[in-house]
């Protein structure tokens, strides 16, 4: 079986689309919404019948790796003539970001329960190999930095250490009235993704970079709504 770094590697491509990215996650245990692709507005109606509302629709293109940026996601969808609508306005939007994009369909995805926005990475390092990352979402990433990283392979010790770093660590705890969300859910997908036999460990040679963002974390559980990896050069 071609894993999708190798369908990747085949097709000449730098990163992994966002639906193989999340392939790689769901190989390893990391949950990832239930989705379908399609290849053009004409056949996004037919997606909604095979999935939970409400919905996301992004455009898929390998040459547009920060989808927001190109404005070219739209979230809470609820019937199919609005679906139908927002690909048109996105598909749009994405040939004004880059004129000349390759255009590969839509992915459509449930939406994801409600819960507290974090980030897990990796990025590997030439002297010390991967290394994993985690932080809150939103401004405590973008604005503050608040994040921590360890080298891999990590332990369950190291990944709860990871998360009591964190300047905002209180509110993964209930801080402000928020309900507090699962230590042990966010613990397991840094497990998954920097421990022993994890993604980065497992693909060190493959994967230069990678940015799951966001994971959104509940009472009940973690699931990675956007994944984004970046592979290495030649494969090593």
């Amino acid at each position: 079986m071609i894993t999708v770094i190798a369908e990747a590697r085949k097709q000449n491509r730098a990163a992994l689309d966002e639906r193989a990215g999340k392939e790689l996650l769901a190989a390893y245990g990391v949950a990832v919404p239930r989705s379908v692709v399609v290849p053009g507005v004409a056949e996004v109606a037919a997606a909604l019948g095979k999935l939970n509302l409400p919905v996301v629709v992004k455009v898929m293109s390998p040459d547009i790796l920060h989808k927001s940026e190109a404005r070219a996601v739209r979230l809470n969808i609820t019937s199919s003539e609005e679906l139908a609508m927002a690909c048109e306005e996105i598909l749009a939007n994405a040939r004004a970001y880059k004129k000349d994009a390759r255009i590969e369909g839509f992915l459509v995805e449930e939406m994801a329960p409600a819960g507290q926005e974090i980030v897990v990475g990796g990025v590997r390092d030439p002297q010390f190999g991967p290394l994993v990352m985690v932080g809150l979402g939103g401004i405590f990433v973008e604005v503050l930095a608040d994040v921590s990283f360890r080298i891999c392979p990590i332990t369950r010790r190291d990944a709860g250490e990871m998360l009591d770093e964190l300047k905002g660590a209180a509110l993964l705890r209930g801080a402000r009235g928020r309900k507090p969300v699962s230590r042990t859910a966010i613990v397991d997908v840094l497990l998954k993704v920097g421990g022993e036999g994890g993604l980065l460990m497992t693909h060190a040679q493959d994967i230069a970079e990678a940015d799951i963002n966001p994971v959104v974390v509940s009472e009940h559980g973690a699931v990675a709504v956007d994944a984004r990896f970046v592979l290495a050069k030649s494969g090593g």
